[in-house]
Protein backbone atom coordinates (compact mmCIF):
# COMPACT_ATOMS: atom_id res chain seq x y z
CA UNK A 1 0.00 0.00 0.00
CA UNK A 2 2.95 2.48 0.98
CA UNK A 3 5.17 1.29 -1.98
CA UNK A 4 2.27 2.09 -4.29
CA UNK A 5 1.64 5.29 -2.71
CA UNK A 6 4.75 6.41 -3.62
CA UNK A 7 4.75 4.87 -6.93
CA UNK A 8 2.13 7.77 -7.50
CA UNK A 9 3.12 10.27 -5.64
CA UNK A 10 6.50 10.12 -7.80
CA UNK A 11 5.28 9.80 -10.86
CA UNK A 12 2.86 12.66 -10.62
CA UNK A 13 6.06 14.87 -9.21
CA UNK A 14 7.06 14.15 -12.33
CA UNK A 15 3.85 15.37 -14.38
CA UNK A 16 3.92 18.68 -12.34
CA UNK A 17 7.64 19.21 -13.50
CA UNK A 18 6.61 18.52 -16.95
CA UNK A 19 3.28 20.92 -17.42
CA UNK A 20 5.39 23.44 -15.08
CA UNK A 21 8.61 23.74 -17.45
CA UNK A 22 5.60 23.27 -20.72
CA UNK A 23 4.10 26.40 -19.07
CA UNK A 24 7.15 28.37 -18.62
CA UNK A 25 8.10 28.06 -21.81
CA UNK A 26 5.62 30.29 -23.14
CA UNK A 27 5.99 33.36 -21.05
CA UNK A 28 3.53 35.48 -22.30
CA UNK A 29 0.62 32.74 -22.77
CA UNK A 30 1.58 31.97 -19.31
CA UNK A 31 0.89 35.55 -18.28
CA UNK A 32 -1.78 36.63 -20.06
CA UNK A 33 -3.84 32.79 -18.76
CA UNK A 34 -3.12 34.62 -15.43
CA UNK A 35 -4.90 37.52 -16.02
CA UNK A 36 -7.45 36.10 -17.87
CA UNK A 37 -8.31 33.71 -14.51
CA UNK A 38 -8.03 36.71 -12.47
CA UNK A 39 -10.42 39.11 -14.46
CA UNK A 40 -12.87 36.21 -14.12
CA UNK A 41 -12.98 36.35 -10.85
CA UNK A 42 -13.83 39.74 -10.31
CA UNK A 43 -16.55 39.67 -13.19
CA UNK A 44 -18.17 36.91 -11.63
CA UNK A 45 -18.32 38.41 -8.33
CA UNK A 46 -19.20 41.92 -9.56
CA UNK A 47 -21.75 40.56 -11.65
CA UNK A 48 -23.12 38.61 -8.50
CA UNK A 49 -22.57 41.89 -6.07
CA UNK A 50 -24.76 43.95 -8.84
CA UNK A 51 -27.82 42.16 -8.73
CA UNK A 52 -28.23 43.38 -4.62
CA UNK A 53 -27.75 46.79 -5.93
CA UNK A 54 -31.72 46.03 -6.30
CA UNK A 55 -32.92 43.64 -3.49
CA UNK A 56 -31.66 42.75 -0.48
CA UNK A 57 -31.58 38.84 -0.49
CA UNK A 58 -31.82 35.90 -2.55
CA UNK A 59 -33.65 33.23 -1.20
CA UNK A 60 -32.38 32.89 2.13
CA UNK A 61 -29.19 34.74 1.54
CA UNK A 62 -27.74 38.27 1.83
CA UNK A 63 -25.16 40.03 -0.36
CA UNK A 64 -22.39 38.46 1.92
CA UNK A 65 -23.97 35.40 1.90
CA UNK A 66 -23.86 34.98 -1.52
CA UNK A 67 -20.44 36.54 -2.74
CA UNK A 68 -19.31 34.07 -0.10
CA UNK A 69 -20.93 30.84 -1.63
CA UNK A 70 -19.32 32.41 -5.02
CA UNK A 71 -15.53 32.65 -3.99
CA UNK A 72 -15.86 29.14 -2.42
CA UNK A 73 -17.07 28.16 -5.89
CA UNK A 74 -14.25 29.78 -7.49
CA UNK A 75 -11.56 28.25 -5.36
CA UNK A 76 -12.87 24.76 -6.25
CA UNK A 77 -13.02 26.26 -10.20
CA UNK A 78 -9.32 27.22 -9.41
CA UNK A 79 -8.22 23.48 -8.61
CA UNK A 80 -10.54 22.22 -10.93
CA UNK A 81 -8.55 24.31 -13.94
CA UNK A 82 -5.26 23.74 -12.25
CA UNK A 83 -5.41 19.68 -11.75
CA UNK A 84 -7.98 17.77 -13.85
CA UNK A 85 -9.37 20.19 -16.43
CA UNK A 86 -6.47 20.26 -19.14
CA UNK A 87 -7.09 16.03 -18.85
CA UNK A 88 -10.74 16.45 -20.45
CA UNK A 89 -10.10 18.16 -23.19
CA UNK A 90 -6.92 16.06 -24.20
CA UNK A 91 -8.99 12.63 -23.21
CA UNK A 92 -11.05 13.06 -26.76
CA UNK A 93 -8.36 13.75 -28.66
CA UNK A 94 -5.92 10.43 -26.97
CA UNK A 95 -8.83 8.31 -28.15
CA UNK A 96 -9.63 9.86 -31.64
CA UNK A 97 -5.84 9.53 -32.37
CA UNK A 98 -4.60 6.22 -30.89
CA UNK A 99 -2.40 8.06 -28.16
CA UNK A 100 -4.38 6.47 -25.64
CA UNK A 101 -2.72 2.73 -26.32
CA UNK A 102 0.58 4.49 -24.41
CA UNK A 103 -1.20 5.33 -21.55
CA UNK A 104 -2.78 2.62 -20.94
CA UNK A 105 0.49 0.36 -21.51
CA UNK A 106 1.91 2.44 -18.84
CA UNK A 107 2.21 0.75 -15.29
CA UNK A 108 -0.27 3.08 -13.27
CA UNK A 109 -3.94 2.93 -13.42
CA UNK A 110 -5.28 4.28 -16.85
CA UNK A 111 -7.85 6.52 -14.67
CA UNK A 112 -4.75 8.35 -13.33
CA UNK A 113 -3.37 8.53 -15.87
CA UNK A 114 -5.86 9.74 -18.05
CA UNK A 115 -7.27 12.32 -15.66
CA UNK A 116 -4.28 13.55 -13.80
CA UNK A 117 -1.54 13.70 -16.59
CA UNK A 118 -2.07 17.51 -17.31
CA UNK A 119 -1.85 20.37 -15.19
CA UNK A 120 -2.33 24.48 -16.06
CA UNK A 121 0.09 25.85 -13.01
CA UNK A 122 -1.37 29.30 -14.73
CA UNK A 123 -4.79 28.50 -12.37
CA UNK A 124 -2.93 27.60 -9.47
CA UNK A 125 -0.71 30.54 -9.91
CA UNK A 126 -4.34 32.58 -9.00
CA UNK A 127 -4.76 30.62 -5.62
CA UNK A 128 -3.90 32.91 -3.35
CA UNK A 129 -6.56 35.36 -5.02
CA UNK A 130 -9.26 33.35 -4.89
CA UNK A 131 -8.57 31.84 -1.12
CA UNK A 132 -8.28 36.29 -0.39
CA UNK A 133 -11.18 36.85 -1.54
CA UNK A 134 -12.96 33.79 0.44
CA UNK A 135 -11.59 35.14 3.22
CA UNK A 136 -12.92 38.72 3.09
CA UNK A 137 -16.21 37.60 2.71
CA UNK A 138 -15.93 34.89 4.83
CA UNK A 139 -14.80 37.18 8.04
CA UNK A 140 -17.84 39.78 6.57
CA UNK A 141 -20.30 37.00 7.95
CA UNK A 142 -18.95 36.17 10.73
CA UNK A 143 -16.98 32.53 10.32
CA UNK A 144 -16.34 31.33 13.96
CA UNK A 145 -12.50 29.62 14.13
CA UNK A 146 -14.19 26.31 12.99
CA UNK A 147 -15.70 27.35 10.28
CA UNK A 148 -12.07 28.23 8.83
CA UNK A 149 -11.08 25.21 9.59
CA UNK A 150 -14.18 23.42 8.03
CA UNK A 151 -13.51 24.89 4.42
CA UNK A 152 -10.43 22.75 3.28
CA UNK A 153 -11.61 19.54 4.08
CA UNK A 154 -15.18 20.99 2.32
CA UNK A 155 -13.45 22.34 -0.88
CA UNK A 156 -11.88 18.86 -1.41
CA UNK A 157 -15.05 16.98 -0.74
CA UNK A 158 -16.76 19.27 -3.15
CA UNK A 159 -13.79 19.59 -5.43
CA UNK A 160 -13.95 15.52 -5.21
CA UNK A 161 -17.94 15.19 -6.34
CA UNK A 162 -17.76 17.52 -9.28
CA UNK A 163 -14.63 15.23 -10.49
CA UNK A 164 -15.80 11.83 -10.29
CA UNK A 165 -19.20 13.36 -12.12
CA UNK A 166 -17.24 14.97 -15.12
CA UNK A 167 -15.23 11.99 -15.00
CA UNK A 168 -18.27 9.55 -15.53
CA UNK A 169 -19.77 11.91 -18.70
CA UNK A 170 -16.28 11.59 -20.29
CA UNK A 171 -16.74 7.79 -20.45
CA UNK A 172 -18.78 8.42 -23.23
CA UNK A 173 -16.18 9.66 -25.36
CA UNK A 174 -14.97 6.02 -26.11
CA UNK A 175 -18.45 5.69 -28.31
CA UNK A 176 -18.16 9.21 -29.95
CA UNK A 177 -16.08 10.51 -33.29
CA UNK A 178 -14.59 13.19 -30.92
CA UNK A 179 -15.35 15.08 -27.52
CA UNK A 180 -15.89 18.66 -28.03
CA UNK A 181 -19.25 18.29 -27.38
CA UNK A 182 -18.55 16.39 -24.01
CA UNK A 183 -16.50 18.88 -22.77
CA UNK A 184 -18.78 21.46 -23.42
CA UNK A 185 -21.64 19.65 -22.14
CA UNK A 186 -18.93 19.17 -19.14
CA UNK A 187 -18.39 22.70 -18.61
CA UNK A 188 -22.78 23.70 -18.66
CA UNK A 189 -22.82 21.53 -15.67
CA UNK A 190 -19.81 23.50 -14.10
CA UNK A 191 -21.84 26.33 -14.76
CA UNK A 192 -25.38 25.09 -12.57
CA UNK A 193 -23.29 23.97 -10.20
CA UNK A 194 -21.97 27.70 -9.40
CA UNK A 195 -25.11 28.76 -8.62
CA UNK A 196 -26.92 27.38 -4.89
CA UNK A 197 -29.53 25.36 -5.07
CA UNK A 198 -32.51 27.34 -3.80
CA UNK A 199 -32.37 29.82 -7.07
CA UNK A 200 -33.55 26.52 -9.18
CA UNK A 201 -37.25 25.20 -9.09
CA UNK A 202 -38.28 22.23 -6.70
CA UNK A 203 -38.48 19.83 -10.03
CA UNK A 204 -34.46 21.11 -11.07
CA UNK A 205 -33.76 21.01 -7.40
CA UNK A 206 -34.56 17.31 -6.38
CA UNK A 207 -33.13 16.24 -10.35
CA UNK A 208 -30.00 18.11 -9.72
CA UNK A 209 -29.64 17.02 -5.94
CA UNK A 210 -30.61 13.30 -5.66
CA UNK A 211 -30.50 12.05 -9.69
CA UNK A 212 -27.42 14.20 -10.96
CA UNK A 213 -25.99 15.86 -7.84
CA UNK A 214 -24.73 18.92 -9.50
CA UNK A 215 -26.20 20.88 -6.84
CA UNK A 216 -25.09 19.47 -3.84
CA UNK A 217 -21.14 20.77 -5.04
CA UNK A 218 -21.17 23.76 -3.61
CA UNK A 219 -24.52 24.23 -1.83
CA UNK A 220 -23.80 21.43 0.52
CA UNK A 221 -20.40 22.43 2.02
CA UNK A 222 -22.13 26.11 2.23
CA UNK A 223 -25.01 25.48 3.71
CA UNK A 224 -23.61 23.54 6.49
CA UNK A 225 -20.59 26.01 7.22
CA UNK A 226 -23.80 28.54 7.69
CA UNK A 227 -25.78 26.07 9.66
CA UNK A 228 -24.50 23.31 10.83
CA UNK A 229 -27.91 21.26 11.39
CA UNK A 230 -27.86 21.05 7.57
CA UNK A 231 -25.26 17.61 8.33
CA UNK A 232 -27.56 15.99 5.91
CA UNK A 233 -25.65 17.70 2.95
CA UNK A 234 -22.26 16.59 4.07
CA UNK A 235 -23.52 12.98 4.39
CA UNK A 236 -25.84 13.14 0.81
CA UNK A 237 -21.91 14.25 -0.92
CA UNK A 238 -20.29 11.46 1.04
CA UNK A 239 -22.43 8.60 -0.13
CA UNK A 240 -22.86 10.34 -3.90
CA UNK A 241 -19.00 9.90 -4.16
CA UNK A 242 -18.90 6.23 -2.94
CA UNK A 243 -21.75 5.58 -5.56
CA UNK A 244 -20.45 7.81 -8.63
CA UNK A 245 -17.26 6.66 -7.83
CA UNK A 246 -18.40 2.75 -8.48
CA UNK A 247 -20.56 3.79 -11.66
CA UNK A 248 -17.39 4.91 -12.93
CA UNK A 249 -15.08 2.33 -12.46
CA UNK A 250 -17.86 0.02 -13.61
CA UNK A 251 -18.50 1.95 -16.79
CA UNK A 252 -14.53 2.81 -17.24
CA UNK A 253 -13.81 -0.76 -17.77
CA UNK A 254 -16.71 -1.49 -19.81
CA UNK A 255 -15.39 1.17 -22.04
CA UNK A 256 -11.39 -0.27 -22.08
CA UNK A 257 -12.69 -3.50 -22.92
CA UNK A 258 -14.93 -1.94 -25.96
CA UNK A 259 -12.03 0.48 -26.89
CA UNK A 260 -10.80 0.15 -30.66
CA UNK A 261 -7.34 1.82 -31.17
CA UNK A 262 -7.36 4.61 -34.01
CA UNK A 263 -3.59 3.60 -34.20
CA UNK A 264 -4.52 -0.10 -35.55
Amino acid sequence: MISSLKHYLGVYRYFVTTSVSEALSFRTSFILLVLMDIFFYFSVLFSVDFLFDHMQTIGPWNRYQLLFFICFMLNIDTIHMGVFSSNFWMLGFKIRTGELDFDLLKPTHSIFICFFRYLKPSSLLTAPVAWGLLIYYGSKIGLLWYDWLLIPPLLLLGLSLLCVLEFILCTSMFWLVEGMGINFLRMQMQQMARWPDFIYKYTYQKIFTIGVPLLLIGSGPVHFILDKSNWHYLAGMCLAIVISTLILVKIWNKALRQYDSASS
